[in-house]
């Protein structure tokens, strides 16, 4: 079963904003487009704190090998959670503006 870490739901520019809750981290997050992507192994995205500005993690967008669906995988790291890999999913519900990370725990 998956963990939901994030809430996000999908602004009008192509954000998403939401609030990241794990057991040590509460904090309202935004995932914003990266508008200085040099190549194709930057991150399409940038997870930033929004309260400080405090960039998060980064954002790519993948395509699953077994379904063919695309998805946005993410890293995010801090002192106080190390390094949370995760992916960004629908919401339950049939919202298409609603999005959640899922926690992606190694091994």
């Amino acid at each position: 079963m998956a963990t939901t870490i994030a809430t996000l739901t999908r602004k009008n520019d192509g954000s998403l904003e939401g609030v990241l809750a794990t057991l040590s981290i509460n904090a309202p997050i935004a995932i914003v487009p990266n508008a200085m992507k040099a190549n194709d192994d930057a991150p399409d995205f940038r997870v930033i704190v929004r309260r400080s500005g405090f960039e998060l993690g980064a954002g790519w967008n993948r395509v699953s090998k077994q379904t063919g669906e695309e998805y946005t995988a993410v890293k995010l790291s801090a002192p106080e959670i190390g390094v949370i890999y995760g992916n960004v999913a629908p919401a339950p519900g049939n919202d298409p503006a609603r999005k959640v990370i899922l926690w992606n725990p190694p091994g």
